[in-house]
Parts: C-alpha cells; structure tokens; sequence
C-alpha cells in the first residue's frame, strides 16, 4: 500500500517540475488528493491550501473528479458522515481545459458554471495545472458574490461579557478589526451580496453606536430599534415594522460567515423552511481520557482523547417572519428557545452547512485575534 502511495507522489512530482519553473513556488499537488481520503481530511486540505475545491486524482495520476465546499454541504444534508471517502461525494464530470487551452474559453467555463477553478490536464488526463478565477479574471478580482436583495437585521444590544474588559468602555459592535468595527465589517460584506437594508437592535451602549454611524456616510441604509428593556438574543425581533419582508436575514454582530447567500436563499425557498440556521462543521478534540460508567461507578470504557465532527450553530438565520408571532409578548426570549417554538408549532427548520474556516465567531478574544492576523496579512 505504502509502495502504490510512493508511486502516485512520485508521478504528480514529475508531472509538476516544469509547472514549478512556470510559477515559483507553485506546485497543484497541493489540491489533489487520492479518492480514499475522507471529507473530513479534504476540508481540512481545502482550509490549508485557501480555496473551495480540490481534485481527485485515481492510481495513476488521472483527473477523476473534483470536490467542492458545496458538494459537502450536500453529503452532510442528506445524512452522509464526514468519514467517508471523498470518491463517494465528488463531481464526477468536472470541468476542465487541455494544455493548450484559450484563456476566452476558460473564462466563459468559469462564468457559466460559477466554478472558481478548472485544471489543465495533458494527452494523459493528468492535472498539470489548475487555473483559479483571481488569476484568470486579474488579481483582486474575486468571483462577484451572487446578489439577493434581503433587509438584515443585527442583533447588537448585548454586552459582550466574553470581550471584558474592552466592552466595558466600547460596546461589542464597535470593537474593531483592521480599520473598521465589527458591526460595519459584517455590513459591507453582506452588502456585497446585494443586502442594502440594515435594522440594528441596540440596548447597551446604543447612544454610542448611533453616534458612530451619524458621523459615517454608508453605502447602505440602516435604522436602529432600541429596546427599552432587555430582550434576550431574539426578542428584539417584536420591535421590527409590521410591514416587513416575508423574509430575512438575522445575524448576531459578533459573526462573519463567508456563506454562498444567494444559494442559501434558494435553499430555503427550495425546501420551503420557515427558519433556516446557518451551522458549522466543527472539530472537537478532548484533551483527556474519557472514561465511561455503569451503576456502581465500574469502569465501561475510557477512550484517550476523543475527537467529535459536529455541526454547530454560527448565529446566522434566514427567517420568514411568521416566526415572529411565535415570541412571547412580555419579556426575554432567546434564539434557542424560538426555534424549539417554532418546531412545536409544525414550522420547518433546516441547516445550511459551512466549512469551519468559513465562520469566525469574534465575540471570543482568541477568534477576535485570527481574524485580526488575517485581516493584516492580506
């Protein structure tokens, strides 16, 4: 088994030494992977190599697929495991161009199939190269982001207790990142998604965020609610206009999610869902043996550092506003407790899977500091 490996890296090495000279320090083996790695394994390259796709390659070296974020999400809706082996969950009729291709063309597979990669195989069907939207299109030109047309509405009145002490002089949604706060990253990148209607519901703080956002010229419109009393992570949805959108988008304003929105929002219309939650695939490891017992304390099992695939809520929602109704008329109610409201009464809730590296929660001081590092090396 080792020996067929040695033989498969070998080949792509060859494969690869004169697109080595054509760009230093390029090399496409990094995306390409072997059909028996598990969807975990190929999430995890797709995170290191900072793109949304890789390829699959057979026993000798030959284009055999290709597999995408979104292919994922697909697996994971319909019940597959992370553990399986990415040649049960890839495209297999990718795209693709010949050594000699016209860039015109490569532009044309790009655009009509909304893809952000195509490889160049030679006369053996090998992959020599791959060609990436930013490079094709020019650099700084990333895929424009399919627009929807939703009001958004940011939940900004909480404290922010997780970033002590800086929000006991800033409120959450102004700490900031890079040049800019929090509130207003989140606003421009849904922005460029084609979201142009802001409602911010603001408790803590709120004179202090209003005041920011009279003094800076947006390219959007926001308005602000301002609850009288605490309401929780969801009850300050009562305060938004009768003659509202049937849907929308909710987010916390400690969240970035790099999400396809325009295919979440057909989605949820496709499945009809009532509340779709946006989640995450998040590893766990327990850094300790975890031990398992019967009636009497007897030892059952202990296994050494388990590890966990889960989905995880990232605190981002398309809502139709039907669920509105289902929160109390007096007092607080929170997000968790709305969607179990909204299952009780026979709604429809469903998942939007995204990739780990594709949700930064920012309201936790470690997470705040990656997308800071991140931000500065761009």
């Amino acid at each position: 088994m080792k020996s067929r490996k040695n033989k498969i890296k070998s080949r792509l090495f060859q494969q690869n030494e004169a697109l080595g000279e054509k760009r230093e320090g390029w090399d496409c083996r990094r995306f390409l992977v072997a059909p028996t790695i598990s969807a975990k394994s190929a999430i995890r390259i797709m995170s290191d190599v900072g793109r949304k796709e890789v390829f699959i390659v057979d026993g000798s070296g030959r284009l055999a697929g290709s597999l995408s974020d979104g292919d994922i999400r697909k697996w994971i809706l319909r019940g597959g495991s992370l553990k399986a082996p990415v040649d049960e969950i890839c495209n297999r009729s990718p795209k693709w161009v010949e050594r000699n291709y016209d860039l015109r063309r490569v532009k044309e597979i790009m655009l009509e199939y909304r893809i952000e990669s195509v490889p160049v195989l030679n006369g053996q069907e090998e992959v020599i190269e791959i060609l990436f939207w930013d490079e094709v299109f020019g650099k700084g030109e990333g895929k424009a982001a399919e627009q929807v047309d939703l009001p958004v509405v940011i939940m900004a009145g909480g404290k922010g207790t997780r970033l002590d002490p800086f929000t006991k002089i800033l409120p959450k949604p102004l700490i900031p990142i890079d040049d800019k706060p929090i509130i207003e990253l989140i606003m421009d990148r849904l922005h460029a998604h084609g979201m142009k209607q802001f409602y911010v519901i603001l408790n803590y703080k709120a004179a202090m965020i209003r005041s920011y956002f009279e003094e800076t010229p947006l390219p959007y419109g926001v308005k602000f609610l301002e609850e009288t009393a605490w309401l929780g992570t969801a009850g300050g949805l009562k305060l938004l206009p009768k003659r509202f959108p049937d849907t929308f988008l909710l987010t916390n304003c400690d969240v970035i999610v790099d999400a396809e929105y325009g295919d979440l929002w057909r989605f949820h219309r496709q499945n009809g869902f009532d509340m779709t939650i946006i989640v995450s695939c998040k590893h766990f490891v327990i850094p300790y043996g975890v031990c398992e017992i019967q009636n009497g304390g007897a030892l059952r099992d202990i296994q050494e550092k388990p590890e966990y695939d889960l989905l995880v809520n990232t605190g981002v929602y398309l809502l139709n506003k039907n669920v509105i109704p289902l929160l109390p008329k007096k007092g607080a109610c929170h997000m968790n407790e709305l969607i179990k409201r909204a299952k009780a009464k026979g709604l429809k809730v469903g998942t939007y899977p995204v990739q780990e590296k594709s949700w930064a929660d920012i309201g936790q001081w470690e997470e705040y500091h990656k997308v800071v590092r991140q931000l500065g090396d761009r």
